[in-house]
């Protein structure tokens, strides 16, 4: 919700132009993506972090799978190697427990399907109904929120037996939670944002990329234990990502070349038939003109 009035101050302020989008539309996608963040926290809750970590590095897989299947998009034998390397990276570097449960299983299950249906659709919506990554956020997340406030403390009570609404806030959380919804705003704005402008694969890649950046700065600022293994799976996860940036930028370059041709051999057309026309005419005059000269040759 704060994100909502966030961007609806923006909106008055004439940061952005808002763009009706279809309700129906907009209203399924905006609970998917409440269902989704929902089904993640539960995922944790119910399992260990191993497991946890296990399930988003499940989302890539999942999500190419999806793209292919249902979108007919292809992703080629380099892309598939890259995205490989990173995730075993990431694997080896944060995953130290699997602690499995039924319940938990069926909820990481959900999360994943929720999540990459809901990123698929965050960047499809974008593109095919012409919108921003700004327009389709300020008019899904007011039903994000509402899904999230309707089953948030009803699920938090279920698994805490603790009412949310009868717990103390003291100054002190209030600010916090006031700045994490600050935080929010600006993390859901990229996200939109990343996912509309590049890929729901590349964004994965982002927020491993997150992953490792995290378990590097503990490292070295807070001290905390890192082991060879942290270190090894680190280097090979950043070796998939590099490798995954330089394959994705050779592949548009040959796409944009590939469309590029076209066109060149559209104008190219264009600028010779000219040429060809008036030769076409001259040699025609002068078939003319050595007609008219033998006829009068032939009256004299």
């Amino acid at each position: 919700m704060v994100t909502f009035c966030t961007l609806h101050a923006a909106q008055r302020l004439n940061l952005f132009v808002s763009k009706s989008v279809d309700l129906k539309t907009v209203m399924l996608f905006g609970i998917l993506n409440g269902i989704s963040i929902g089904f993640l926290n539960l995922s944790l809750g119910f399992n260990s972090i191993g497991f946890y970590q296990m399930t988003k590095l499940a989302i890539i897989p999942f999500t190419v799978l999806l793209e292919t299947i249902f979108l007919k998009k292809q992703f080629s034998s380099k892309i598939k190697l890259s995205l490989s390397l990173l995730l075993v990276g990431v694997g080896i570097a944060s995953i130290t427990d699997l602690q499995l449960n039924f319940v938990g299983t069926i909820l990481s299950l959900l999360a994943i399907i929720t999540t990459c249906v809901g990123q698929i659709l965050t960047n499809t919506i974008q593109k095919k109904l012409n919108v921003s990554s700004t327009q389709l956020l300020y008019q899904s997340a007011p039903f994000q929120a509402a899904i999230l406030f309707v089953s948030g403390p009803l699920v938090d009570q279920m698994l805490t037996k603790q009412n949310v609404f009868a717990y103390k806030y003291s100054p002190v959380v209030l600010a916090f939670i006031i700045l994490s919804c600050l935080i929010a705003v600006s993390v859901n704005f990229s996200t939109f944002l990343v996912i509309g402008k590049t890929s729901p694969v590349t964004y994965q890649v982002l927020g491993h990329l997150k992953t490792c950046l995290v378990l590097g700065f503990g490292y070295t600022l807070l001290h905390d234990p890192f082991t060879g293994r942290n270190i090894l799976g680190i280097l090979i996860a950043v070796f998939g990502m590099g490798l995954y940036s330089y394959f994705c930028t050779e592949e548009n370059k040959k796409k944009q070349l590939a469309s590029d041709l076209p066109l060149a051999s559209q104008v190219k057309d264009k600028d010779s038939l000219p040429l060809l026309a008036g030769k076409n005419v001259g040699n025609q005059n002068e078939e003319n003109h050595e007609t008219k000269k033998l006829s009068k040759d032939s009256v004299i």
